[in-house]
């Protein structure tokens, strides 16, 4: 049921793209060519899937030419955005976009109307099936992306593990940590390499798209898992400021958020994907 997508594109380094942006970004122009096809970069899984299945099933018969491009990390769909290499991309939720912005100085943008999904943040152990069995000094994985990172640590705070700081927000990293009983200590990772460290760490925190490409689900494998209920990282659409009124990527957005990819999250994801509109 969970057929992973080839992953086509390789993972670049963050240092160098951030250089690009420099180099590149302010000289592209925003505006894009709405008469060719809208090319969207994604992660495989869910959000390529869930493209690919918009671009079999529904885009013709909307009168939309759509490509996806798959990428392996959190950082080149941004920089292919703003470089315009591509038109849109749908992989991140907003605190992730907020800070990337911020960092980057990119001026990307979600598409209104256009939140997808969300993918429960999960905490995996091959050592316990329990989250209190953790041993005092046991080493737990985390995503090393400011925003994911800070989205581990409170999922652990809210499963008793650890109390961050008062005020400690999308921002927080394990400085930010008031107590820890355990002693748990923490290897920051990039998020697409948290499922390979399970079998060198007591836990590991991953995000639901890698969990998915590594066959695991958040429904029936994680020991602790994200609560759906008022939670702020659904993933979207997204675009350079600018191409927000594109006819295609209005007409993508609708087609995203239709009843017919609502059913296909639910078909195929079994809870480990949850559609948010």
């Amino acid at each position: 049921m969970r057929n992973t997508a080839k992953i086509t594109t390789a993972v670049l380094a963050a240092g160098a793209l951030t250089l690009g942006l420099s180099a590149c970004g302010s000289e592209q122009d925003s505006g894009s060519d709405a008469s060719g096809p809208l090319t969207v970069a994604a992660t495989a899984t869910p959000q390529g899937q869930i493209l690919n299945f918009v671009k079999d099933n529904l885009a013709e018969k909307a009168g939309l030419d759509l490509e996806v491009r798959e990428f392996t990390d959190y950082v080149t769909p941004n920089t292919a955005v703003q470089q315009g290499e591509v038109d849109a991309n749908y992989f991140q939720h907003q605190p992730y976009l907020d800070d990337f912005n911020k960092k980057n100085g990119t001026d990307i943008v979600a598409v209104p109307g256009a939140t997808v999904h969300l993918e429960p943040l999960g905490v995996y152990s091959q050592s316990v099936k329990k989250l209190d069995e953790l041993k005092k000094g046991a080493t737990v994985a985390v995503p090393n992306d400011t925003t994911n990172e800070a989205r581990a640590l409170k999922l652990l705070e809210a499963n008793g593990l650890i109390t961050l700081k008062s005020g400690a927000g999308y921002a927080a990293t394990p400085k930010d940590i008031e107590s820890n009983p355990k002693d748990l200590q923490f290897k920051e990772l990039e998020a697409a390499q948290l499922p390979r460290s399970l079998a060198d760490v007591d836990a590991s925190v991953i995000n639901g798209n890698y969990a998915l490409e590594a066959d695991l689900s958040p429904a029936k494998d994680a020991i602790a898992a994200e609560s759906p209920k008022d939670n702020p990282y659904g993933n979207f659409l997204a675009v350079k400021k600018g191409n927000e009124d594109d006819p295609r990527v209005k007409e993508l957005a609708k087609l995203l958020t239709s009843p017919e990819v609502k059913k296909f999250i639910n078909d195929e994801y079994d809870g480990a994907v949850v559609a948010a509109f």
